[in-house]
């Protein structure tokens, strides 16, 4: 895969107070492709000429804080409600009534709060990696500090402003190539060519924006009482990846008590970035998902 696809169409919105980057593929059903941390819409790469070829119309953006998207200072500007609102703008924007979502890593945690925040903007949903999980009794930083093996210590790390930036922003490529390969089952998975892709984003636009997104998980658990109980009715494709150190398989065991219409597809000899290590495998399993849902 090159890094420009001639066929893909860049552009711009004002949404929610900021400017979006998105790119876009095809004609049909809408499908937004929602990336995760540290990401860009780049990271569909494989998945957005592969939608159209199959009649769907793909919608990458580059998340608030990330890419050619604007990157607003404060913390609260990344809580759940901002990314939310950034996205139905989007949509607005593009003439879109209703979306299949689809979302990897942090992409997945917004697919989620969509479903059941607007949930008349979503009409299914493909989570990858991160299954939905019922309200926490306690905080997630503190939730975090009580998971086995210190898995989501990066996370606590993190809370501290300005300190996990200024150590990435030292070294970008190798701060980020460390996370790439450091979480993958095959750390060749990007070519020199596709990783500058990332590289050169993240040393122009700096790590400020994407590390926001994780001082807000006690905020947004603050502010998302109201959702405790409620159920993600939406059609619903849970994948896992047999090899993500962070986010194992097992996460996802007893889905269905939160999402009643799920069906589960587990990629093998995949590490984080299952999108990207395993395309084919997630391009079939996606497209067969919305064929299935005969969307319109």
């Amino acid at each position: 895969m090159t890094v420009a696809n001639e066929t893909w169409k860049h552009g711009y919105v004002d949404t929610n107070g900021i400017k979006m980057h998105y790119v876009e593929q095809g004609e049909g059903y809408p499908v937004l492709l929602l990336h995760g941390f540290p990401e860009l819409w780049y990271s569909w790469r494989y998945q957005i000429p592969a939608l159209a070829e199959a009649g769907y119309r793909a919608i990458a953006p580059d998340l608030r804080g990330y890419g050619e998207s604007d990157k607003p200072h404060a913390i609260e500007d990344y809580d759940i409600h901002h990314l939310i609102a950034d996205l139905t703008g989007l949509l607005d924007a593009l003439g879109v009534d209703k979306a299949a979502v689809a979302g990897h890593d942090w992409g997945a945690i917004i697919l989620w709060q969509m479903a059941l925040q607007v949930p008349d903007r979503v009409s299914a949903v493909m989570a990858l990696n991160v299954p939905w999980a019922a309200r926490s009794p306690i905080k997630p930083t503190e939730g975090f500090k009580l998971v086995p093996g210190g898995r989501f210590n990066y996370i606590l790390h993190f809370q501290d402003e300005g300190v996990a930036e200024k150590e990435m922003e030292a070294d970008i490529r190798a701060s980020l190539g460390g996370i790439y390969k450091g979480v993958s089952a095959n750390p060749e998975f990007l070519s020199d060519e596709e990783a500058e892709v990332f590289y050169s984003a993240f040393a122009k636009g700096g790590m400020r924006g994407p590390i926001n997104f994780y001082r807000n998980f006690d905020r947004n658990w603050e502010t998302t009482e109201h959702l405790a109980g409620r159920k993600v009715e939406q059609p619903a494709l849970m994948i896992m990846a047999e090899k993500d150190p962070v986010l194992p398989p097992e996460m996802a065991v007893g889905l269905e008590a939160n999402v009643p219409n799920v069906k589960h597809h587990l990629v093998k000899g995949s590490g984080h970035w299952t999108q990207q290590e395993k395309p084919e495998e997630v391009n079939r399993v996606m497209i067969d998902f919305l064929n299935s849902l005969q969307l319109a």
